[in-house]
């Protein structure tokens, strides 16, 4: 299943076109795309029974542009990202793979969009690109065991953690959720799909692009931390609620890792991918 957040009004989207849940539904399950999370067992349930019901399951749906996606969970009351999670961009980095818990910061809430946007550079900084997978929790998760972990996951998205590395790595403290939360910092999408859509939900090739030029690829199977042990470990010190994101850690290849190092300019479009999801496309201009 794909869920997708089109202007605003949550929609399954199906053989490309986007079908809408409130209407569909008959009122049962609203229009509000976060909304969607805090009664996600019903929502399943029902998706599959219309997708298979008599009379030939869901309408035709209709047409949409990409443009017009919001983020599949516009709104979540806790944004977890994850540092340091793939081998080589802790080794680009500088610094040691974790052990135990890893770096843990977050992006605000307000950073977060859609798939297709335009992204104001800030003035005086160095903006750089992390492609990541994101889980998107779909039940509330406490003290979860790896083994049960994807229970608590409602699907997977594609997301960008942009990042100011000027306002990050200064002061005498590292300011990382200040420097990872500028508008437009956190998009998302182009939906969300559901764990039971991918072969194998722990192994999907994801990457992303300067101008046409490849500057990441990797597989989220050499993360240090899966998706299952992300869960057990960040749910053993406080609750995951339903509609949180997860931004799981970016592959090697960073602007702040080059030598000499790169960042995006005015101009420049990136585009980032996740494989059996789809992709985002940011262009970035100056104010």
């Amino acid at each position: 299943m794909r869920i997708a957040n089109l202007a605003g009004r949550l929609v399954l989207v199906s053989e490309g076109r986007a079908v809408d849940v409130e209407r569909v539904s008959g009122g049962r399950f609203g229009a509000d795309p976060q909304a969607v999370y805090a009664d996600w067992e019903a929502f399943r349930e029902w998706a599959a029974e219309a997708a298979a019901g008599a009379g030939g399951g869901l309408p035709e749906g209709e047409a949409f542009s990409p443009a017009d996606l919001g983020a599949p969970a516009p709104a979540p009351r806790q944004v977890l990202a994850i540092g340091l999670n793939y081998r080589e961009h802790a080794a680009e980095s500088g610094f040691d793979v974790p052990d135990g818990l890893p770096p843990v910061f977050t992006k605000f809430a307000t950073a977060i969009t859609g798939p297709v946007t335009d992204v104001v550079l800030p003035p005086d900084g160095h903006t750089d690109w992390e492609v990541e997978l994101v889980a998107v929790i779909g039940k509330q998760a406490r003290n979860v065991a790896e083994a049960d972990a994807w229970d608590h996951v409602a699907g997977l998205t594609v997301g960008q953690d942009i990042s100011e590395r000027v306002s990050q790595l200064a002061g005498p403290a590292p300011q990382f959720s200040l420097g990872k939360s500028f508008p437009g910092f956190a998009p998302t999408g182009p939906w969300l799909v559901t764990p039971d859509e991918f072969a194998n939900p722990g192994d999907l090739e994801l990457g992303s692009a300067i101008n046409g030029e490849e500057v990441q690829k990797g597989r989220t199977r050499d993360l240090i931390f899966s998706v299952p042990k992300l869960v057990e470990r960040l749910s053993a010190v406080l609750p995951l609620l339903p509609g949180d994101l997860i931004f799981t850690g970016t592959p090697a290849g960073v602007g702040l890792g080059r030598n000499p190092q790169r960042w995006l300019a005015e101009g420049d479009e990136l585009v980032s991918y996740v494989e059996g999801i789809g992709e985002l496309r940011q262009r970035f201009v100056t104010a």
